[in-house]
């Protein structure tokens, strides 16, 4: 029995190293060349206590390469430095910049949701693209981007910013979403198959056309979900549109988090969520990282005590621990992450379950996620 167990590990390993092999050549980076002059853009900015990331991220905004543009920030709520800063920017914008206060959110809606919702309704542009307050974008981010969504035709485009990891918990558990989509989505699925169970968005970075936009009736076909992006990319693939995906790496990045306790209810918030809430599905994925992650250094630590170097008790584990190594230096390189913290690839995967565990336990038996002063409870 351990045999097979031994060896089904291997081979699901083996798997997903394949699955990741090919999605480092299926997720393009976006085209060196592009207009800088096409339809009207309008970037979108939701922004709810972001005194920390706001004015970055419209300055970024404000040095586009691009025309036409606009440039539309509302303010969520935001009881911090926010509002004001904005004020701020608006002076210096030059007319570019539209700031817009936001309406108290509805019972039944998410805050980003309801959010990006409002920026959406005043909006003029052909093309809408949504981004978070905590991104910095390139100068030639928006020029390069309406070019790859041109000559894609796509309905749909998003992409995977390089992630800012500064502290020693950042660099340890935010990599883990790049593991995930990597390591287990297909990509190249995303464009080619109608299907949404192969659905990859982020919403740090969407751009949509605003006729299909407004066909799937925007964010409001999403208003209570808080993993709202992969279900606007379902949306649009039901709707019978195009999604595409591009590493982003040179032209956004992103900084999620900035401590361990925004990390952890950050991910407790989206991780059951992002499941649709399946027990099975979240009990499937506790089993997987055990299984896969933490039992062969269980095996392999064993065997080193007890000096048993067999084939079930060391060899084969110790290939496992070295394929999933692999994936995660491979990762980093790709992403540009921190080559030493993949080695802590393990720690990473227990924190992972603890998180797991605890955002089904607020889900099922506490309060709902909790994000930026406010609680959810969807399921």
């Amino acid at each position: 029995m351990l045999f097979f167990y031994q060896t089904g590990v291997l081979l699901s390993l083996l798997v997903f190293l394949g699955i990741l092999l090919k999605n480092l050549i299926d997720l393009p980076r976006m085209p060196d060349h592009a207009p800088q002059t096409g339809p009207l853009v309008s970037v979108l900015v939701p922004a709810r206590n972001e005194a920390l990331n706001i004015e970055r991220c419209v300055q970024s905004l404000l040095q586009q390469k691009y025309a036409p543009m606009e440039i539309l920030v509302l303010d969520d709520g935001s009881i911090d430095a926010t509002p004001e800063l904005l004020r701020n920017l608006l002076r210096e914008s030059g007319g570019k910049l539209r700031l817009i206060q936001g309406e108290p959110l509805p019972d039944g809606w998410h805050g980003k949701a309801w959010a990006c919702s409002q920026l959406g309704r005043l909006a003029k542009g052909e093309l809408l693209l949504f981004t978070d307050a905590d991104t910095w974008h390139e100068p030639d981010a928006l020029r390069r981007t309406v070019g790859a969504m041109e000559a894609s035709g796509a309905d749909m485009l998003s992409m995977m910013p390089r992630q800012e990891l500064v502290s020693f918990w950042e660099k340890l558990v935010v990599p883990l979403i790049h593991v995930i989509l990597m390591c287990y989505l297909p990509l190249r699925l995303v464009r080619t198959s109608r299907k949404a169970a192969f659905c990859f968005a982020n919403g740090q970075f969407i751009l949509f056309r605003r006729d299909f936009y407004d066909r799937i009736n925007g964010h409001a076909s999403v208003r209570n979900a808080i993993v709202e992006d992969v279900w606007l990319c379902k949306n649009v693939k039901k709707a019978g549109g195009s999604v595409v995906a591009f590493n982003g790496t040179d032209v956004v990045s992103c900084r999620m988090y900035r401590s361990f306790r925004e990390i952890w209810e950050g991910f407790s918030k989206n991780l059951f969520a992002a499941l649709g809430y399946s027990t099975v599905g979240l009990f499937a994925l506790i089993t997987l990282i055990t299984a896969l992650y933490i039992a062969p250094c269980a095996f392999l630590c064993r065997s080193l005590f007890a000096g048993e170097f067999t084939l079930l008790l060391f060899w084969l584990p110790l290939a496992q621990i070295t394929i999933a190594l692999l994936c995660r230096l491979l990762i980093a390189a790709a992403f540009r992450q921190s080559i030493a913290m993949a080695f802590l690839h393990l720690l990473s995967q227990i924190v992972l379950l603890a998180i797991a565990c605890n955002s089904f336990y607020s889900i099922k038996f506490g309060k709902g996620a909790s994000w930026k002063g406010r609680n959810y409870n969807f399921s």
